[in-house]
């Protein structure tokens, strides 16, 4: 069996059909007629969506699913605190950054002392394209040079610069001339000596950069490496190569749009299960709960280089509103003790989930930190081939029994699980007893 490589929005996408729900089908007819070919969609049957609440999402035709797939509601789909805190500061005003409020310098100031004392400075942004973006500049003006390291199946975001650097977005598989690709950090390519032999990787891509006229400019890892498939572990791994960035004269930028805010229930910031600073840390998604909130946090040293270039402003990135759907997710982090519960939960959904390799045929490896796992659906027959075409039955068939999850990996293979933190031991249970009795079967 060959396995069949996948860019990131072909993973679980909706790909047309018959046999839609009356109300899906018209959706999806007005869907196409207005967003074009930049219509993307998930299930062989989209969700028309009415409400959503904690970690569940309900649909037009009654139906309740169990969310594993949405890490944007990092505490919660709507979760009160951050709709009440939203609603009152649209109620009393909101505006840009130009002027002086209080609960932005409140946020910004308990969000800094999360991080290493150096990362003292933070640029509010929109969304985690922009933070890699402004990251991509920093360490270009930093450096000095223009070159990137990045894994085989990383994903950064959606501007031009960082398409650049996400592989999985190119349909054509052609790699920008200042970009150079590693594979990620797994035992499969690294064998038992991860931390060594990614190292190696990194610092052979940054000697051919050089080869070719091409300054290096920086590492950027996703620090839980999800679009590649899930790898943290071991814990530290990630040393050596941010060591080897480092002494070629380039930064490392820790992309914590996926792993951030608690997710690996290691602490706030993935990077941290490793034992470095970066120079740079961008964030995202699980900033505002849904919110579109962003940011970078780096040096300021590194600030002031690019302001005194080009200087930088985002009108929405540091509104009022903005940081006090950022305030509302830190207090609930911290007031409902989430970041432990991920590492409770998640620790016990892996073991769970380990189980099940060798006893439900064509389930394979299990990776991940916290509320953040993947899990390899593989070839019923060989045990080790990744199957693809079986993790979209297995996505489908969960979603038609009320769960609702992702696919990652080069070959969308990988049942990507990262639900909101506040996950219950009983629904991830729930999860683990369907995926059992369905199993990966045609």
């Amino acid at each position: 069996m060959t396995a069949a490589k996948k860019r990131i929005l072909a993973l679980n996408a909706f790909e047309g059909g018959a046999g839609l729900d009356r109300d899906v089908e018209e959706l999806v007819r007005r869907r196409k007629a207005t967003f074009g070919a930049s219509s993307v969609l998930f299930y062989e049957q989209p969700l028309h969506i009415v409400k959503a609440e904690g970690c569940y999402i309900h649909t037009a035709d009654g139906r309740a699913y169990l969310d594993l797939y949405n890490n944007v509601p990092s505490v919660g789909h709507c979760h009160p605190r951050v709709v009440a805190a939203v609603s009152a500061q649209l109620g009393q005003f909101n505006t840009h950054s130009r002027y002086l409020y209080d609960n932005i310098h409140d946020y910004a100031e308990q969000l800094l002392a999360t991080f290493p004392a150096g990362l003292s400075n933070i640029v509010f942004t929109c969304t985690g394209s922009e933070s890699n973006d402004f990251a991509l500049r920093l360490a270009r003006l930093a450096s000095g040079g223009d070159g990137f390291v990045v894994t085989r199946t990383a994903y950064h975001g959606n501007t031009t610069a960082v398409t650049d650097v996400s592989p999985s977005s190119a349909v054509s598989g052609r790699v920008a001339p200042h970009v150079r690709i590693v594979e990620a950090p797994g035992s499969a390519v690294y064998g038992d000596d991860i931390a060594t032999g990614f190292a190696a990787a990194v610092s052979t891509a940054i000697a051919d950069l050089k080869d070719k006229g091409i300054g290096f400019a920086g590492l950027l890892v996703d620090t839980i490496f999800s679009s590649d498939g899930v790898f943290a572990d071991p814990a530290g791994f990630l040393a050596p190569a941010v060591a080897a960035a480092h002494a070629a004269g380039g930064l490392f930028i820790a992309d914590e749009v996926q792993p951030g805010f608690g997710r690996t229930g290691g602490g706030m910031w993935g990077f941290a299960r490793h034992g470095v600073t970066p120079d740079v840390v961008t964030m995202g998604k699980p900033m505002g709960n849904g919110y579109p909130l962003a940011g970078v946090v780096t040096r300021p040293d590194l600030l002031q280089h690019l302001c005194d270039e080009y200087g930088y402003f985002n009108t929405f990135g540091a509104s009022p509103v903005a940081a006090a759907a950022g305030l509302a997710v830190l207090a609930v982090l911290r007031d409902e003790g989430l970041i432990d519960h991920a590492a409770r939960v998640g620790g016990l959904l892996k073991q769970r989930l380990a189980a099940l390799r060798g006893t439900v045929p064509g389930i394979g490896e299990v990776r991940g930190a916290g509320l953040y796992l993947g899990l390899d659906i593989v070839d019923r027959n060989d045990g080790t081939t990744p199957d693809g075409a079986s993790a979209s039955r297995v996505i489908n068939a969960l979603k038609r029994d009320g769960v609702l999850i992702g696919a990652a990996g080069p070959y969308g293979h990988t049942l990507k699980i990262r639900p909101p933190l506040c996950l219950t031991l009983d629904d991830a249970d729930r999860f683990v007893d369907i995926l059992t009795r369905i199993g990966t079967g045609g």
